[in-house]
């Protein structure tokens, strides 16, 4: 027995060389092609992020799902860069109509990619309410309005769920509207006090939803028609915490909470080389 148990082991320590050697293979298919890691304190650099302001209205009132922000522009008590960090954080005051403040943040006109891997390192806000994301929209809209050009929400996370992040894709074929959206879930503790990385595969035929390097949903091209995968175009990155919802503020609003923030330790876009 003692004969055995040495020579699985043995086996084990000379296959993990091979498991490493083929972890940095597939990191070499991957260049650096964008990214920002907050060295810099004050504001987010301007050469790489802009904002989207407002309540949504009168196009479309929080945003289409009822949610409670008005976004604001460079104002640092809701987007600041400290301690290596970008802060997003969201405030309970009045703001126009709103009673919340917050920001949300574009890589446009920077930066948008077609195909690549995403990564952000971040801690998300916690309590009821809160609705932080990091997505992606198409930069040119080729197929036409939402959703017909598609929607990449690399990470979602709602305050009531506490341990629970979702990746998801709408289309025209698929979405939330119709109830129809592909998408997967999973749990990780301690969100608002652990950093995790948050990411996506995205290739000609596939997109890969990660966590720690770890994938947890796969979105298949299953068809050439673009109701199914308007993929095959630019797309940029939104950073931002929304408050409330048709989602966050389903189970209501905690206004004892805020303010609350999201964290971001770095932001990096790569390629296929």
């Amino acid at each position: 027995m003692l004969f055995r148990n040495f020579i699985i082991g043995l086996l084990a320590y000379l296959m993990l060389p091979v498991f490493s050697n083929a972890q940095m293979d597939a990191n070499k298919d991957w260049k650096l092609v964008w990214s920002d890691e907050f060295d810099d304190g004050g504001m987010p650099d301007v050469s790489k992020w802009s904002y989207e302001v407002g309540d949504g209205c009168p196009k479309l009132c929080g945003f289409g799902n009822n949610e409670m922000q008005n976004y604001t522009n460079s104002r640092r008590e809701n987007v600041r860069v400290e301690d290596g960090k970008l802060i997003i954080e969201a405030h309970k005051e009045k703001w126009d109509n709103s009673d919340f403040t917050s920001a949300k943040l574009v890589s446009k006109p920077s930066g948008s990619w077609k195909y690549g891997k995403v990564e952000v390192k971040a801690k998300l806000p916690k309590g009821r309410g809160v609705w932080p994301a990091i997505w992606m929209m198409p930069t040119n809209t080729v197929y036409g309005s939402w959703p017909k050009s598609g929607e990449i929400d690399i990470m979602e996370h709602v305050g009531y769920m506490k341990d629970s992040i979702y990746g998801t894709v709408h289309t025209e074929a698929f979405n939330h509207i119709q109830g129809t959206q592909k998408g997967g879930q999973t749990f990780k503790n301690k969100l608002s006090e652990q950093y995790h990385v948050y990411g996506i595969e995205w290739e000609e035929d596939k997109i890969d939803f990660l966590v720690d390097g770890v994938p947890f949903f796969t979105f298949h091209k299953t068809a050439d028609k673009y109701a199914e995968w308007p993929f095959d175009q630019e797309f940029y990155l939104i950073l931002n915490v929304a408050v409330g919802g048709n989602w966050g503020g389903k189970h209501g609003v905690d206004l004892e909470i805020w303010p609350q923030k999201m964290e971001i330790e770095y932001v990096r876009i790569y390629q296929k080389q």
